[in-house]
């Protein structure tokens, strides 16, 4: 059977959030981020047109474009949006994936039978927009990479149908920095060599990638010519990550039990960022002496980063222990999972804080996770 992947993005999902709040900003150069010493979160088209990029430190955004109005950002108000249009998805396809709080993949395949697969996606995109307001863009083609390129291509409020014969023609002229694996090192090393268009990366031996990049360069080259067989994986919030101490002695050393969830929460958070997930749901256990068995969760705005983890952790851990007797186990688990970058929703972090992150994670990429870790980690 022929396949029918759709990808679905919402255009600048966070500026998009905001006009829903405040209609004054619609049509003027937005910036969301976390103040003169962060980066850009997000930004609208208004001000991409003066070169403004997500990442960029908000200072040189200002100088790019002065009359942007900064938005500092309200994480809680996006994730609840994401989880409106994921519900409203959901109810209308046999298949979807959740690929980040923002873009969304469908597989179709043998709907066209029933429904046609195209006005089918339309009609999904236009409830979505009907029901929050908030403008998507889509693609339709044979696999989830051209759909995510056909996405990319087509914004704003894309509508865009790749038929199989189309996908060559429509890929060859873009840059190789279209396709999704293609960071700026792989691009700067293809670009030495003179490969630059996705017509002259397909037309490369497998081989000679698979010499210069390694064996990410088969899979280049599949993608480059328009193939891709990776499965739209169904969506599914009961995705966790925990871990669980249990005292060789049981305790009531409540700073001691503080430190532990510290470094149970920076153990995590590591793992959050190095698989690339966001985490909605942070849940804390307490197993007592006398085996009696107490969990406590709440829902959280998107985020992988420690110290907000951290803040909930301790905040439901405060409110679960209330009993004064001795603990046995404490646990700590992050659900409602979805893939995204960590710094999309560091909105009240600086760029020094941010390189903090990337050096550490580095650090334990490198020599191990309990290489470097924080000082409130520790057993005191």
């Amino acid at each position: 059977m022929k396949r029918s992947i759709v990808h679905m993005d919402l255009d600048t999902f966070f500026v998009s959030c905001e006009r829903l709040k405040n209609s004054e900003l619609v049509g003027k150069p937005v910036i969301i981020g976390g103040g003169d010493r962060g980066v850009v979160a997000s930004c609208s088209y208004e001000t991409r047109f003066f070169g403004v990029r997500s990442a960029m430190p908000i200072k040189m955004a200002l100088r790019l474009c002065p009359e942007a109005r900064v938005i500092k950002g309200d994480m809680e108000m996006y994730s609840n949006l994401s989880h409106t249009v994921t519900e409203i998805i959901q109810e209308k396809v046999p298949v979807l994936e959740k690929a980040s709080v923002d873009e969304f993949y469908l597989d179709l395949s043998g709907m066209d039978k029933f429904f046609g697969c195209y006005k089918w996606t339309t009609e999904i995109a236009a409830s979505v927009t009907k029901e929050t307001g908030l403008p998507i863009s889509f693609a339709l083609s044979t696999n989830k990479t051209v759909s995510k390129i056909g996405t990319g291509e087509s914004k704003p409020v894309g509508r865009l149908q790749l038929h199989e014969e189309l996908v060559k023609p429509f890929l060859n002229p873009l840059s190789v920095k279209k396709i999704p694996m293609v960071g700026n090192q792989t691009f700067q090393l293809l670009s030495r060599i003179g490969v630059r268009t996705i017509k002259t990366l397909s037309e490369m031996p497998v081989e000679v990638l698979h010499q210069l990049i390694g064996k990410n360069g088969i899979e280049l080259s599949k993608k480059a010519n328009g193939i891709d067989e990776t499965p739209v994986i169904p969506y599914s919030e009961r995705k966790s990550i925990s871990t669980e101490n249990t005292f060789a002695q049981d305790t009531i050393d409540i700073q001691g039990i503080k430190s532990i969830i510290s470094g149970m929460i920076e153990q995590l958070g590591f793992q959050l960022r190095k698989e690339k997930w966001l985490t909605s749901t942070v849940v804390i256990k307490i197993r007592y002496s006398n085996f009696d068995t107490e969990t406590k969760q709440c829902r959280i705005p998107y985020t992988s980063s420690d110290h907000t983890l951290l803040k909930y952790a301790l905040e439901l851990f405060n409110k679960l222990y209330t009993r004064r007797i001795r603990i046995r186990l404490i646990g700590v688990k992050f659900t409602g999972l979805v893939h995204g970058c960590h710094q999309m929703n560091l909105f009240e972090d600086t760029e020094e804080l941010m390189s903090l992150y990337q050096t550490m994670d580095y650090l334990k990429h490198r020599f191990g996770s309990d290489s470097v870790m924080k000082a409130s980690g520790f057993l005191k």
